[in-house]
């Protein structure tokens, strides 16, 4: 599975670093470093709502906040 979050500047003044740091750490606390392919980008586009992530290409928009119930439902959900 692809995961990547958007790290331009709208997205790293909305939380992007934390919300990078968050998903390393919950990959690697359930051992998916194998089946989860973590990357960063520049602008994808949707910078209005908050953090630009997709997932397999799905785009969604993040807050730091809501990374635990995001990480549970569309990556742990898809595995």
């Amino acid at each position: 599975m692809r995961v990547t979050i958007c790290i331009g500047s709208a997205c790293h003044l909305k939380g992007s670093r934390e919300i990078v740091a968050q998903l390393q750490a919950m990959v690697k606390e359930r051992h998916l470093e194998e089946q989860v392919d973590l990357n960063g980008s520049f602008c994808s586009g949707n910078c209005v709502s908050g953090v630009c992530v997709t997932v397999d290409g799905q785009l969604y928009s993040l807050k730091p906040e809501d990374t635990r119930e995001f990480f549970d439902r569309e990556i742990i959900g898809r595995l």
